[in-house]
């Protein structure tokens, strides 16, 4: 089932997600909701709070929105490694119209569940680590306009204040 996007400025978008303790038949429903919506909106990635659940769930795809052929699945994910720095431009099916550079890791490592609750241990580099160091952000409440100065962070406030009074 495709579910709804949760937008900024959505409370449960800025608070630190729960951890999932154990892989129940509701967790994988929810993965399964999580990946379809994931590629019904064209993303490349996608945290359980972008959907209304506060849990530490990521669903990421870095060969989409065309190929879809790099399907990972990560429960409680944390990253225990990180290598050199690289720049990115990143957006956010979960921030309206906003684009954001900043610098993130080139490399990384990260620990987690898959989807069948079983530990794995990952590396990512480049394109892949961006995508994963944005879903695990999202875990910590984390949006990519909380890494911008604060002067934009104002000027998109502002503008998403004027789109909310227009709804």
């Amino acid at each position: 089932m495709v579910r709804d996007i949760v937008t900024y400025p959505d409370p449960i978008l800025a608070a630190e997600a729960g951890e999932v303790e154990e892989v129940t038949p509701e967790i994988q429903a929810l993965i399964d909701d999580m990946v379809e919506t994931m590629y019904a909106k064209e993303g490349v990635g996608l945290a359980a709070p972008q959907v209304g659940r506060s849990l530490r769930i990521i669903t990421v795809d870095p060969s989409g929105p065309s190929a879809r052929d790099a399907l990972t699945v990560l429960i409680n994910p944390r990253i225990t490694c990180t290598e050199g720095e690289q720049e990115s431009e990143e957006r956010c099916l979960s921030v309206v119209d906003a684009t954001c550079t900043f610098k993130r890791a080139q490399k990384i490592t990260v620990e987690g569940l898959n989807k069948n609750g079983d530990p794995v241990t990952l590396e990512f580099e480049d394109f892949p680590a961006i995508v994963f160091q944005h879903e695990i952000d999202h875990l910590h409440g984390v949006l990519i306009i909380d890494h911008v100065s604060r002067l934009k962070r104002a000027l998109y406030d502002k503008k998403v204040r004027k789109r909310l009074k227009r709804a």
